[in-house]
């Protein structure tokens, strides 16, 4: 019933959005052992100000789809105490 009110999306959307999950995975410039490394030490460094749940901290490393050379370091980190 729903999808003949609002229409299934077509395969062409679907593929597209695929495409762009790919494109964004293979243009990152940082490999997963450095953000490894990186989300250590900076689980080190918070850890000695501020007490913070550690397994769920989240580090990523997204570049801008125009310049390659250019991109966001986002880190999310839960704390639990100051």
């Amino acid at each position: 019933m729903f999808k003949k009110l609002f229409g299934r999306k077509k395969s062409s959307a679907i593929a597209k959005d695929r495409l762009k999950l790919v494109l964004i995975h293979d243009r990152r410039l940082i490999s997963n052992t450095v953000l490894t490394e990186m989300k250590d030490d900076l689980i080190k460094v918070i850890s000695k100000y501020i007490k913070i749940d550690q397994d769920s901290i989240n580090i990523q490393f997204d570049v801008e789809t125009e310049n390659r050379n250019k991109g966001a370091l986002i880190v999310n980190v839960p704390v639990e105490d100051i």
